[in-house]
């Protein structure tokens, strides 16, 4: 009986309804004293551990939140999902994990996704990096489904969104360089399909501009936001005449900085003695990384944590944080969110100086 006991069962031998034991699981204030006690005892004498899934359908709400995400190696994804339990963990509700790999090619990806959601087990859904997927989500937002998104791979979409400010965050790592006195500055961007990668180069471009400098073509080159790709775009600037190397080098990715480091350290190129280095993130190795890397911090933790809030004030208006939470999230209501403007919050980031970036040299000679 303790092994397959229900909330019916609990329901039964309380004498209450399954919608009154639901409430009493879920802390409900309005549940009457004396039947939260007589229903609480039943739990406490046959141990019951309640099934999430289920208090929330005897309800008639469930209390999962689903969070759909690409595999938990990708460098930040860990740390938003800090933040999302951290604001979860003073709540009533639970995470339910979805993970796709997106660059499984051979699986449809929105077939998977309607499967997930037909299953109504998650309240909302809050999605990191969902990337091709986007324009699929907006039509399960407009069907009803809450949902904020956590993106930089497509221009934001009438789904609530919370992200950084790509083009100004690379203006300000560009300027830096400039104030270090380098002039050739190399982008090593990332794929152009993606919405930031674009973004960032727009920043890099007009930081030079606004500094005088003509953007040298010579020094734009395109990577592919992995370690390889930035070693081998290091080996098309690196293998050149010395003259024309660039002074700095600013990846769009801590990924592609990476190899940037690699590629220098191989050929014995000292940075940042002779080439600085600049990436973009703040991933957790890269402060690490042989010189630690300078990098653009982008708030990883704090994007996980803002977005659930705003999730949870989606599905339910009179949500408020729990105890030991940092601060109340931006009340939004679902059918605001979906009628009104679009909600679109950008996080501060900051410029994070290590050793790996230092004031320009003179040119190197030699052949």
């Amino acid at each position: 009986m303790q092994e397959k006991l229900t909330i019916q069962d609990i329901a039964r031998l309380a004498g209450v309804s399954k919608a009154t034991v639901s409430r009493v699981l879920n802390n409900n204030p309005t549940v009457n004293p004396a039947l939260r006690e007589r229903v609480m005892r039943i739990i406490q004498e046959y141990n019951f551990v309640p099934n999430v899934t289920a208090i929330g359908l005897a309800g008639g709400r469930t209390r999962l939140i689903g969070v759909l995400a690409p595999p938990l190696v990708w460098p930040s994804v860990p740390e938003i999902m800090r933040g999302v339990a951290e604001y979860i963990e003073n709540t009533a509700y639970e995470i339910v994990l979805y993970s796709i790999n997106f660059f499984n090619v051979e699986r449809s990806h929105s077939e998977i996704l309607d499967r997930i959601l037909a299953l109504r087990m998650a309240a909302g859904l809050l999605a990191i990096f969902p990337g091709d997927l986007s324009p699929h989500l907006v039509q399960h937002f407009q069907r009803g489904l809450p949902m904020v998104v956590i993106d930089d791979q497509a221009e934001p979409t009438r789904i609530p969104w919370i992200g950084i400010d790509n083009r100004a965050s690379a203006y300000t790592a560009t300027r830096y360089l400039i104030e270090l006195g380098h002039r050739r500055i190399a982008h090593i961007m990332g794929p152009r399909h993606y919405y930031c990668a674009v973004e960032r180069y727009e920043g890099y471009r007009q930081a030079l501009e606004d500094a005088g400098i003509t953007p040298d073509p010579d020094l734009l080159l395109q990577g592919t936001f992995e370690p390889v790709g930035g070693r081998q775009c290091a080996e098309q600037l690196l293998s050149r005449e010395r003259a024309t190397w660039p002074s700095a080098i600013f990846a769009a990715n801590d990924q592609m900085a990476y190899g940037v480091l690699e590629y220098a350290e191989q050929q014995g190129i000292h940075v940042p003695e002779d080439l600085t280095v600049l990436g973009f993130d703040d991933n957790i190795l890269s402060a690490h990384m042989r010189p630690p890397l300078t990098t653009i911090r982008q708030p990883f933790v704090e994007m996980g944590y803002q977005a659930t809030g705003v999730l949870l004030t989606m599905i339910d208006p009179d949500h408020r944080i729990g105890k030991g939470q940092r601060h109340e999230p931006p009340k939004y209501t679902f059918e605001g969110a979906r009628t009104g403007e679009p909600v679109r919050i950008q996080l501060p980031t900051s410029l994070v100086v290590r050793a790996s970036t230092g004031a320009v040299r003179e040119p190197l000679v030699g052949p």
